[in-house]
């Protein structure tokens, strides 16, 4: 399950992606804006604030994620719904999908899908974090690899979900879009305060560990994540009262239909 307050611990790291991916979407006057897997719903407000003219939907899986996002009370419909049921309805000429895609496999089949289904000139723009290979993840599938956790943790851990950028841009090429796609390495600066948790491990339990949490016992979850925090301590040395964790985001924005390649 899903906790909001757990995953915003870090929501100024946590935002920058997504604010610059909808820098490069130059829609002026959107008639409905979609948000894939909205969580909080923080972010998706200011879509509304960017095209006050539009529609805006924000959807997500997770209760509890919706239920903060209501509560903000901004111009956005949130609803419970899993992003791979969604079709649009003709009118959306904006989709963002923002760290969620990696959640779900075989997502590069809902792009392709996406990008049929949506009206022509329509934006369709997705971000995902590319860092399966930091050590922050060697650390997490070492421990789960341990005796102790083999068992049950290891087969939850996912392998590298995510594709490199020329793979979406021949993706999306293919069907039939214009396709504009990055990467970065943000390095994000994270206090090490004294006597607190390894900031990379409290990171860690906003996303990466959450499926391990699920599924452990509270005295099996404490355990692991001791062993953890050891390994995350020796990869991510405290300097200046701060952590260094570099982080890498995959970036696409992609124009549907046949006059799409002028406006990028």
């Amino acid at each position: 399950m899903w906790d909001p307050t757990t995953y915003l611990r870090y929501g100024d790291e946590r935002s920058r992606p997504f604010h610059d991916l909808v820098a490069r979407i130059p829609a002026a006057r959107p008639r409905a804006v979609v948000d894939l897997g909205c969580g909080p719903g923080q972010l998706t407000a200011t879509l509304a604030e960017r095209w006050p003219t539009s529609r805006v939907l924000g959807l997500d899986s997770s209760p509890d994620m919706i239920d903060r996002a209501k509560a903000l009370g901004a111009p956005v419909d949130f609803a419970v719904a899993d992003l791979r049921d969604w079709h649009p309805t003709g009118d959306e000429d904006v989709v963002v999908s923002n760290a969620a895609l990696q959640w779900v496999p075989g997502h590069q089949e809902l792009l392709r899908r996406w990008a049929a289904e949506l009206p022509a000139g329509a934006w369709l723009a997705m971000q995902v974090p590319g860092n399966f290979a930091a050590a922050s993840h060697r650390a997490l599938r070492e421990v789960a690899d341990q005796p102790a956790w083999r068992a049950e943790i290891a087969p939850l851990l996912r392998a590298d979900p995510v594709d490199d950028p020329a793979d979406y841009v021949a993706l999306l090429t293919a069907a039939g879009c214009a396709v504009d796609a990055w990467e970065t390495t943000y390095v994000h600066l994270l206090p090490a305060r004294p006597a607190a948790e390894h900031p990379v491990l409290t990171w860690m339990e906003g996303t990466a560990l959450r499926p391990v949490r699920a599924a452990l016992d509270a005295a099996d979850w404490s355990a692991f994540r001791a062993e953890l925090g050891v390994r995350l301590t020796a990869a991510y040395p405290v300097r200046q009262g701060q952590v260094y964790f570099p982080f890498r985001r995959v970036f696409v924005v992609a124009r549907t239909g046949d006059h799409a390649q002028e406006n990028l």
